[in-house]
């Protein structure tokens, strides 16, 4: 995607809505988990997905290629609109919430079970940290980005974003021997 991805950002800088449909498709998966993760519920995380994309087709025009992916401004976008969301509704996250999402692979009733309470540990030790750090750790083992692509994203340098992982796993694996 990444060779094709210039020309597509250049059609859709253009007004081209198909070449924006195709950039659609391709980060909405990634840039729906990442909200999910942090919204926790499903409504919100379409909702803010939706406004996220809209705000990209918006602000097409001024997204400038320095080198980093068309997704770390996307990561951008979501965090205000995650930002943005927690401000004006001062919504506390509800981590008994499972998402559809991660229970969809599970079979049995077991199996489901399983998965539901694996999800609600995770999520309630995310919790616990830093909004920060919880980005990095979604954004670099979820959503497989790159220390410079997350850098990129939320506006750090990518020694910051190796020390706010560092502490993060630190934090984590404390949470878990808890």
């Amino acid at each position: 995607m990444r060779e094709d991805e210039q020309k597509l950002i250049q059609k859709a800088q253009g007004g081209n809505r198909e070449a924006f449909g195709v950039l659609y498709d391709h980060y909405l998966p990634q840039i729906y988990r990442f909200v999910l993760l942090k919204v926790g519920r499903r409504e919100d995380a379409e909702d803010l997905t939706h406004r996220v994309f809209l705000s990209a087709w918006e602000h097409i025009r001024r997204y400038e290629h320095r080198g980093f992916p068309f997704s770390s401004w996307l990561y951008r976008i979501a965090g205000n609109a995650v930002i943005d969301h927690y401000r004006t509704t001062r919504h506390h996250q509800n981590i008994d919430a499972v998402p559809e999402e991660m229970l969809a692979e599970a079979d049995t009733t077991s199996e489901t079970v399983d998965t539901a309470l694996s999800a609600h540990r995770v999520r309630a030790v995310l919790l616990k940290l830093e909004p920060d750090q919880q980005s990095v750790l979604i954004m670099r083992f979820i959503n497989d980005l790159s220390n410079k692509e997350i850098a990129e994203a939320l506006g750090k340098t990518e020694g910051a974003v190796r020390v706010i992982q560092h502490r993060a796993l630190k934090q984590l694996k404390k949470l878990a021997d808890v």
